[in-house]
């Protein structure tokens, strides 16, 4: 069986991500920094405490690994303008130093996961390929891209087996609310506790909203049958707005739009307006599609957040 180790699998996306990659039957391991995972691991996955960035820690864990995928990013687009050097420390080296002990180590294949929601700023057209230029305006983006380009750069200098993907806004039950990201779980648990909901601009910003279990799906996808030395969007390919986000959410809160609290602030400068992924690229080199519709992704979210929140 081939041994994957999924770095961040208990975080929100790498916990269904590694839900999904246990059905095609490989070993795998998970890396967090927790003493124990965040979130429960099905039954089989063996997890392993430390900082990937020890490079005698992950060393010993990559000794017999085929194949990794790295979801590990100690930031959020929203915390990393409060200390943009920390958020450069925190992940730069770390992938870095992953990079070249892959290398080393003979790793058969690396999927590292990069934000297609930071990476390419402000839209010049939508939906954005995978060429679109790359100018992210927030410190998160710029350190994800950075990455992208040490991946690259490896894979090029030194036949790194590395494949870049550029998810979309990922959302679905076990996403925490009030976390800096997230504006699905947010709004969800600010109705049942009866907060106020921010938007930034008359409708807010304009997201692809894509479920968990189809990012997951995604990615197994490139994993299995994706390029190396390429990048891929994984979104759903449609733009809401947190407006029309809420106008599906209230018809599960029993409520009409009016009703929510809603407090609205002017669009901050560093707010992308609109940001949507053409995704035909990962379509044609693998057939994956979204299998979740976004209707029926709100209301398994909302059932989730009501009986944990």
């Amino acid at each position: 069986m081939t041994n994957c180790c999924v770095i961040g699998g208990a975080g929100f996306i790498g916990h269904s991500l590694v839900k999904h990659l246990k059905k095609t039957e490989r070993n795998i391991t998970v890396i967090g920094r927790n003493s124990s995972p965040s979130r429960p691991l099905i039954e089989g996955v063996k997890y392993r405490a430390g900082d990937y960035s020890d490079r005698y820690f992950l060393s010993g864990i990559l000794q017999e690994v085929d194949e990794i995928i790295n979801l590990a990013h100690t930031t959020v687009p929203q915390t990393s303008y409060n200390d943009p050097v920390l958020d450069i420390l925190n992940n730069l080296p770390a992938c870095v130093n992953l990079f070249i002990l892959a290398h080393q180590l003979g790793v058969k294949k690396i999927i590292q996961v990069s934000s297609g929601g930071t990476v390419y700023g402000k839209a010049k057209y939508l939906p954005i390929l995978e060429n679109h230029p790359t100018n992210p305006i927030s410190p998160y983006g710029i350190s994800k891209l950075a990455i992208e380009k040490y991946a690259l750069m490896y894979h090029h200098l030194h036949g790194l087996p590395v494949i870049c993907v550029r998810p979309s806004n990922a959302y679905g039950e076990g996403q925490k609310p009030f976390a800096g990201q997230g504006f699905v779980s947010t709004a969800i648990a600010s109705i049942l506790e009866n907060k106020e909901i921010i938007l930034y601009g008359e409708h807010g910003t304009i997201r692809d909203y894509i479920h968990v279990d189809d990012v997951a799906n995604g990615i197994i996808a490139v994993l299995e049958k994706g390029e190396i030395g390429e990048c891929y969007n994984i979104g759903g390919g449609i733009g809401k707005s947190n407006i029309g986000v809420l106008e599906v959410i209230s018809r599960y809160a029993r409520s009409n739009l009016s009703d929510l609290r809603i407090k609205r602030f002017p669009l901050r400068n560093f707010d992308v307006p609109a940001n949507i992924l053409d995704c035909t690229k990962l379509k044609s080199a693998t057939g994956w599609s979204p299998l979740i519709s976004f209707e029926d992704g709100i209301q398994r979210t909302w059932n989730w957040c009501q009986q944990t929140i």
